[in-house]
């Protein structure tokens, strides 16, 4: 049965150091602020009829759990900037795996223009799509693409 777009919970996850956004390497990171992104994506998720939860975390122990508990929680999609996890963690990435929540990761810089280390990212293949280089728009454009695998998902 289709679900309702009213209906559409997503959990948004920021990984370590986003808590610094603003403040941090602003010619990388832009000048928004973690709580700037939060409020760009709560206000797209509204115009899409989807709720948001937010959550930041500088421990990968902490992201693990919450994707964990998505499923319990009537998450239906994931959005997640997984930060310097996202090119380290294997126990993020089979976090990934053994939930049945979808997820889409984001990134604000484009990881494949700055350092070698950087263009390896061992979680986003466990997941529906990508999207990084567009700054703080990196989050709403993959917030726009979960929902909408999630509609086609549930149409089916």
């Amino acid at each position: 049965m289709a679900l309702r777009p009213d209906e559409l919970s997503v959990l948004v996850l920021h990984g370590p150091n986003l808590n610094l956004l603003g403040n941090r390497e602003p010619e990388i990171y832009g000048a928004e602020t973690l709580r700037e992104i939060d409020a760009l994506v709560i206000a797209e998720a509204a115009d899409l009829g989807a709720s948001v939860r937010s959550l930041q975390s500088n421990h990968e122990g902490e992201l693990i759990d919450a994707l964990h508990a998505a499923a319990d929680q009537g998450v239906h999609g994931v959005l997640f900037n997984l930060a310097g996890l996202s090119h380290t963690s294997i126990a993020l990435r089979d976090a990934i795996t053994a939930i049945s929540v979808p997820c889409v990761e984001v990134h604000i810089s484009n990881v494949f223009a700055r350092e070698p280390f950087r263009h390896r990212l061992l979680t986003a293949g466990a997941c529906v799509g990508s999207i990084s280089g567009f700054g703080a728009a990196s989050y709403t454009l993959g917030l726009r693409a979960l929902i909408g695998y999630l509609r086609t998902r549930n149409a089916e």
